[in-house]
């Protein structure tokens, strides 16, 4: 749902999917995230799951 979020709002992103990229894992993990997905924002936050009201500043 975080995905199709931000494609139906035009907000250019980056994808790591760790299925493919499981060297991800271990980096999230080190960061203290134990679900995905995560959103890194560019002021240097992140959370984690659907959070359509971080979203929003996105859009």
């Amino acid at each position: 749902m975080t995905k199709r979020f931000l494609e139906q709002h035009h907000v250019n992103f980056i994808e790591h999917n760790i299925d493919e990229q499981p060297e991800f894992v271990d980096a999230l993990k080190q960061e203290g995230f134990k679900a995905t997905p995560v959103v890194k924002l560019p002021n240097g936050s992140a959370f984690t799951g659907f959070r359509p009201d971080m979203l929003k500043q996105l859009a």
